[in-house]
């Protein structure tokens, strides 16, 4: 093997550290995934039969307010001129999200001003007197009162966890947005859009330099191959971005995860929903969301078949240790589980934990990238140097 920088997970915390090793040092990097692709969770691909980017792991939505952030990703791709909106589906009638100002009047079928609309959800709100509510559900409606929070959160807060809330922590909703005008822009952010040439495309810029070697479909942890942890632990700097607890063979206890399951759905119509993501806030209705690809892309109808299109719907539910783990449960005993884990990553010399599975976090792409940024600049180039 020759290399001065071994990287395991070519997500984008791993392709962010390996694009700047080249840039800055004379390293040689080697990047080993699993998976058959790059770009880990942020991986797309083209559907032959609609012409849609497909989002294999769910929706990826860029959005950014950090300047160096911004400045970086724009070196390697453009972006388009994409807003993410949201609606959702309740009792067979379409609303749009974050409740907003037209949620709040077409819900009460009234014409309030913001000022009128302030003080209704005050009055609603005003039903939970606790200041510090003990459970998810009180939580809600202290947020934002009962009606809204039964029609829109509740039945999908309980899809999304397979728990009823009222026996969830408060803390999972610590805020619930709500604005008294009519922006139904999902996203705050200054900057949103996605490549304009696909995810895939931009991951392959990052990494196109002759010394970066990518192998996929390696199992870091499989010693019948030459590339294992065993082989190169000691030898040369890693950066590790896989699950933390899997590092150490689950020494301390398996840290949990909520994933996601999609089921495919195929229409002989040229699009099925109008929007990109639709909610289903109802109990009756088994998944959360349903994601039309084609939706995200409209610029690009020129390329896609106007008489197919392609929907997955989403379900949520706990990870067993084989399912792809998305996003941290998060309890309290979890938390403390990753605390004696992260204790333990620090006193591994020459490896660098990184990403959300190295770090047991849910983060946005350019919260990764961000990181990865730093990562680079404070431990992991001192020791290419």
């Amino acid at each position: 093997m020759d290399a001065d920088l071994v990287i395991v997970g070519a997500g984008l915390f791993g392709l962010t550290v390996a694009q700047q090793a080249v840039e800055h040092t004379n390293a040689k990097v080697l990047i080993l995934d699993i998976r058959d692709h790059i770009g880990g969770n942020a991986y797309s691909y083209t559907d032959e039969e609609t012409g849609a980017e497909i989002h294999k792991y769910g929706a990826h939505l860029f959005h950014t307010s950090n300047q160096r952030v911004w400045d970086y990703v724009n070196r390697f791709t453009s972006f388009t001129n994409y807003v993410h909106r949201v609606y959702a589906t309740h009792n067979d009638e379409v609303y749009p999200l974050p409740i907003n100002l037209g949620t709040i009047n077409q819900f009460f079928r009234a014409h309030y001003t913001p000022s009128e609309a302030q003080a209704l959800i005050s009055e609603q709100s005003a039903e939970i007197t606790s200041e510090d509510p003990s459970n998810l559900n009180d939580q809600g409606i202290s947020l934002i009162g009962r009606p809204l929070y039964e029609a829109f959160i509740k039945n999908y807060t309980a899809k999304q966890w397979q728990t009823d809330p009222a026996e969830l922590p408060a803390s999972i909703i610590k805020r619930l947005p709500v604005r008294f005008n009519y922006d139904n822009r999902y996203f705050k952010d200054r900057w949103e859009g996605l490549p304009s040439d696909g995810y895939t495309a931009w991951f392959e810029r990052m990494i196109d330099s002759d010394r970066i070697d990518v192998r996929l479909g390696v199992d870091f942890f499989d010693e019948s191959q030459p590339l294992n942890k065993k082989a190169l632990l000691g030898k040369v700097p890693i950066v590790y971005t896989g699950p933390v607890d899997r590092w150490f063979d689950y020494s301390l206890g398996e840290l949990k995860w909520r994933t996601v399951d999609f089921k495919e759905r195929r229409y002989d119509e040229d699009d099925h929903f109008g929007c990109p993501v639709m909610n289903f806030s109802d109990a009756d209705v088994p998944y959360t969301r349903a994601i039309e690809f084609k939706n995200f892309n409209p610029e690009r109808r020129d390329q896609q078949n106007h008489g197919k299109t392609v929907v997955w719907e989403e379900y949520s539910r706990f990870a067993n240790r084989d399912d792809e783990p998305y996003y941290p449960v998060n309890t309290a005993e979890d938390r403390d589980m990753y605390t004696r884990y992260k204790a333990l990553a620090s006193k591994e010399p020459g490896v660098h934990f990184g990403g959300r599975l190295g770090t047991y976090a849910y983060y946005d792409m350019h919260q990764v990238i961000n990181s990865a940024l730093i990562a680079f600049e404070n431990s992991i180039e001192p020791e290419l140097s």
